[in-house]
């Protein structure tokens, strides 16, 4: 039936259709039939959906088109990026690569979470081999490290450490949401040298280290982007959809988007790295934590090996109670972020917008990311935004439940993230202006019909 449809779909382009493997297909087709695809936005993703002959999930497709190339050679792969775009952002989408430019297509399916661990065991076990012959790790997260980025590169190093590696954490700006637990790693059991910034990171970095980024893929949006550029060995570890300026040159690149934070995915590789690597009580708070603040409490993107992972985290030691404490509010930012919902604007029926008052707050982002989570239980509400100027720059905050790509909308901004959990940051614009665009989006989107 999937055979049938996809081959009357191309059959009306005169398409050269070739079948590679049971779930894998080549076609070639005119250019003049391309704006087809395009204004028909891939309708081909929707229709798969419908076969249904006793299969418990949904068939999805995963397209890749590689268009303005110089040679059929460059075309095609052109297409072979765009198709692993497509996969390494969940699947059920269309890609298009035309020279530089990448359009994205579908994605309203949210990704399947993958019972089976053999791929983070074998990743697992790539990134032991890696590391085995090399003398240091550099360790970094993204830009304004938060507690997932924390909790990760802390279990990365302490895989490195019981394996005789020097490690270091690049950490240049600490911000108040995670200076509670990074305050736990100065207590005189950790190394002085444990946390260093990018300056120190660049005399250290030689052909004996490897640059392991955790939480993020983008290089705009690492911590000392310099080092990218200096690394000869990069092992990226993520769970955001890969964007257009993804890290390229990885040795090791672990990107699962269905995971619900990058500590879920640490807490799996200690598990199958080695039978010597032991967190510590302290080191599985910073990871639990990282997994209770990216999940919401457990309530976003979470599947059953989320809770695996938590549970191994528990059993060595994270205490629910002492994490909880760390992360009590401060009473000026529960009442900013009161204000942020208690002004918000309902836009198109169903889209929570509102502002968060950067004022006296020492991480006036991480107030409007509580906010928009909030936001999501009035009734009606499909998706939240909410915008907060901090250094000059606005951030947008955008959370959903399942109804809304709110990915595929900050994307469409600069930004880019989760289907659930995205964000963008805005440079020479007012919150007002940044508030604007984003309605824009939304119109854009509701009028492509790319929102049910």
């Amino acid at each position: 039936m999937i055979d049938r449809k996809i081959v009357r779909y191309f059959d009306g382009m005169q398409a050269i259709m070739k079948k590679l493997e049971k779930d894998k297909y080549f076609f070639v087709i005119e250019r003049r039939y391309l704006q087809e695809l395009l204004d028909s936005q891939f309708d081909i993703l929707e229709q798969v959906k419908t076969v249904n002959i006793g299969n418990e999930m949904r068939i999805t497709l995963s397209i890749g088109i590689g268009d303005g190339g110089g040679s059929y050679a460059q075309c095609y792969d052109f297409a072979r990026q765009a198709i692993d775009m497509a996969l390494g952002r969940g699947g059920d989408q269309a890609v298009v690569k035309d020279g530089e430019n990448i359009r994205y297509f579908g994605g309203k399916s949210n990704s399947k979470e993958k019972t089976t661990r053999v791929k983070a065991r074998v990743k697992a076990h790539a990134f032991r081999e890696l590391i085995e012959n090399k003398d240091r790790l550099l360790i970094m997260g993204h830009k304004l490290m938060d507690i997932d980025s924390l909790g990760a590169a802390v279990g990365i190093w302490r895989i490195a450490t019981t394996m005789g590696k020097e490690a270091h954490i690049v950490s240049s700006a600490v911000n108040g949401a995670i200076r509670p637990m990074l305050e736990r790693f100065y207590n005189g059991d950790y190394p002085e040298d444990m946390f260093i910034p990018e300056e120190k990171a660049l005399q250290l970095l030689d052909e004996d280290s490897v640059l392991v980024v955790v939480d993020t893929n983008r290089p705009s949006m690492v911590e000392g982007p310099r080092l990218l550029d200096v690394a000869k060995t990069i092992v990226v570890l993520d769970h955001h959809r890969q964007s257009q300026d993804s890290i390229r040159n990885a040795q090791l690149s672990y990107v699962e988007t269905y995971a619900s934070s990058a500590c879920e995915m640490v807490a799996e590789v200690v598990q199958y790295i080695s039978d010597d690597v032991k967190i510590r009580a302290v080191e599985a708070d910073a990871m639990y934590a990282g997994i209770v603040i990216d999940t919401h409490n457990f309530q976003n993107q979470t599947g059953v090996r989320t809770f695996e992972a938590a549970a191994f985290l528990r059993r060595n030691g994270a205490d629910v109670t002492r994490v909880r404490k760390l992360f009590r509010e401060k009473l000026d930012d529960y009442r900013a972020k009161s204000e942020a919902i208690h002004n918000a604007e309902i836009y198109r029926e169903n889209f929570a917008l509102s502002y968060c008052d950067a004022t006296g707050l020492d991480n006036p982002t991480v107030v409007g990311a509580q906010a928009a989570n909030d936001l999501l239980d009035v009734i009606g509400v499909k998706a939240s935004v909410v915008a907060t100027t901090f250094r000059e720059k606005v951030y947008l905050s955008a959370r959903a439940i399942d109804e809304v790509n709110v990915q595929v909308m900050m994307e469409k901004l600069g930004g880019g993230g989760h289907r659930t959990i995205a964000g963008a940051q805005l440079s020479g614009l007012t919150q007002e202006e940044a508030m604007e665009q984003v309605k824009q989006v939304i119109d854009e989107m509701l009028l492509k019909g790319e929102i049910s």
